[in-house]
């Protein structure tokens, strides 16, 4: 990508170093350089509304995958359920707090914290809200984006329920619970809404608004 000058309305191609004035560009397009034809930037291909959608769908998800019962097991006539933040107090009970305390930042934290602080920058960018003080959260949030998505691992716990689910099956009778089903759309949601995000976009508004 080629890097953006000290203005936010030109760009340099990484390959033949032309300076080239930034423009608007249709969803989903391409700039490329007309010298050497390198890509230069692009904006995302889901619109703020788009992203905003998902994000909105991913956090109503976000309770009840955490808290309705993941898994239901029948076995010898007794009835066991257990939800994500059970199955982490219960592994942190056990002795293995580390472990424990790893579940709840990938599964809980970290996740939630992706979802509030992309709504965040969605808000401050739609609105076009260009006070110092937004300016400041949102470089902050821009900051953090990488190591909260580095952070949250929700398809670890996705199959990690199918492979406990099949080998289990052999011994009990499983059933999923609203859990598994409201933690896999949050996963869906998550996946789209982060395929979606372009940090590097999100970056250049808050260089518009310097």
């Amino acid at each position: 990508m080629g890097s953006q000058a000290e203005n936010g309305s030109i760009v340099l191609c990484h390959s033949c170093d032309l300076a080239i004035r930034k423009r608007a560009l249709p969803t989903g397009v391409k700039a490329l350089c007309p010298r050497c034809h390198s890509p230069l930037y692009h904006t995302p291909y889901c619109s703020l509304n788009g992203m905003l959608a998902l994000c909105i769908t991913a956090l109503i998800f976000f309770l009840p995958a955490h808290l309705l019962p993941m898994l239901e097991l029948h076995f010898l006539g007794s009835v066991r359920t257990t939800t994500v933040l059970e199955g982490a107090l219960a592994v942190g009970k056990q002795g293995y707090w580390v472990v424990g305390i790893a579940v709840m930042t990938a599964a809980v934290f970290a996740p939630l914290l992706l979802l509030l602080s992309i709504l965040s920058q969605i808000i401050i960018v739609k609105h076009r809200l260009s006070s110092p003080f937004h300016r400041k959260i949102l470089k902050k949030l821009l900051m953090l984006h990488t190591l909260l998505t580095q952070l949250s691992m929700l398809e670890i716990y996705v199959i990690s329920f199918l492979v406990s689910a099949f080998q289990l099956s052999d011994f009990a009778n499983i059933t999923f619970g609203m859990g598994t089903f409201c933690f896999t759309m949050l996963f869906i949601s998550s996946l789209f809404l982060l395929r979606e995000y372009d940090l590097e976009h999100m970056w250049s508004q808050l260089d518009e608004r310097s």
